[in-house]
């Protein structure tokens, strides 16, 4: 038996972004279920290098099919100036759960902007309006093209609004999605307002001061204690769904107001896998939420774990990729 190899390119052109987002959402309902083992992301702090590691493994059984998984990715701030490398990278060990052999050997780091966007996606068809057709992006990142290609899938959009600080980026990814949508650049306040927004920047002071009176937040950019991109006022008014009550609570959009006492319990109105699940009613329940929704997205290894395994399933079907031997064969 062979493992194998899925480098990026691999991985970008056999995991289609809809299956990716159907697996999360599996990988969400199943969380809340309980058919779900996470181990709290642990790290690995290297001062010495100005970097870290950081390891996610996690096992999800979605019924249909289940997973095992492990992403071993680092921090290191200096990397492309001193050597050339990506800031982040990742690796994903995607495993066998009945026998343990390791399948594949999966780029980690297109796998991570896949599944970010396909979670901003399920939370999208739980949380925004039917007939939401326009998107507001804050940021021009790689990461803000996935949000609208998954989006994309739960979504009937028509127009899109991007704002980011470099011109240079906005007119990048206007000129790639003009062909397909109603795409330009515009301010802060004008991609707000649009039916559906997500934010994918890391600042930690809120740049989003307003929102449009049903509009559903997608707040992708707090990854770490400190970071923080919309306003207080804004989320003390909206309805709040989670990923994870501990990771949000320490890392999230909500981390800030959450340590300041500006938010509690009392205004978190589920985790995202409960509506999933059907646990707990989404917007388009009469007993759902209304007016401005927010779903603070930390990411998850089960999220890791499901779109992996459309990575590993379809690069399979397609024999592409390339199979090696890694584990021996004496017993």
């Amino acid at each position: 038996m062979q493992t194998r190899l899925l480098p990026a390119e691999v991985v970008t052109e056999h995991t289609g972004v809809a299956a990716v987002v159907e697996a999360v959402a599996d990988a969400f309902a199943a969380d809340a279920r309980g058919d779900v083992q996470m181990p709290a992301k642990s790290y690995i702090d290297l001062p010495q290098y100005n970097g870290d590691f950081r390891s996610m493994p996690a096992y999800l059984d979605a019924g249909d099919w289940d997973a095992a998984a492990v992403k071993w990715v680092n921090v290191h701030p200096d990397n492309r100036q001193r050597f050339g490398l990506p800031t982040v990278m990742g690796t994903i060990v995607y495993s066998d759960p009945e026998t343990a052999f390791p399948l594949a050997l999966i780029d980690g780091t297109t796998i991570t902007r896949l599944r970010t966007g396909a979670a901003a996606a399920v939370a999208t068809r739980e949380l925004a309006s039917a007939d939401a057709t326009s998107l507001g992006l804050v940021g021009a990142g790689t990461q803000a093209n996935t949000q609208l290609e998954a989006i994309a899938t739960v979504r009937d959009i028509e127009e899109v609004i991007i704002a980011d600080a470099d011109p240079e980026a906005v007119e990048s990814f206007v000129a790639a999605f003009e062909d397909r949508f109603d795409a330009r650049g515009g301010t802060i306040e004008q991609a707000t307002q649009c039916d559906v927004v997500s934010t994918t920047t890391p600042v930690k002071e809120p740049i989003v001061e307003a929102v449009g009176p049903e509009t559903h937040v997608n707040a992708i950019g707090a990854d770490a204690a400190g970071k923080h991109e919309i306003a207080d006022a804004v989320l003390e008014a909206a309805t709040i769904v989670i990923d994870d009550y501990e990771q949000c609570t320490h890392s999230g959009e909500i981390n800030v107001p959450w340590g300041e006492g500006v938010l509690d319990d009392g205004d978190i109105y589920a985790e995202l896998g409960e509506i999933v699940a059907g646990e707990v009613p989404g917007r388009d329940d009469p007993a759902g939420p209304e007016g401005v929704t927010v779903f603070d997205s930390t990411g998850l290894a089960i999220q890791d774990v499901a779109a992996a395994h459309v990575a590993y399933e379809h690069a399979t079907e397609a024999d592409a990729g390339t199979p090696f031997d890694l584990v021996g064969t004496e017993i």
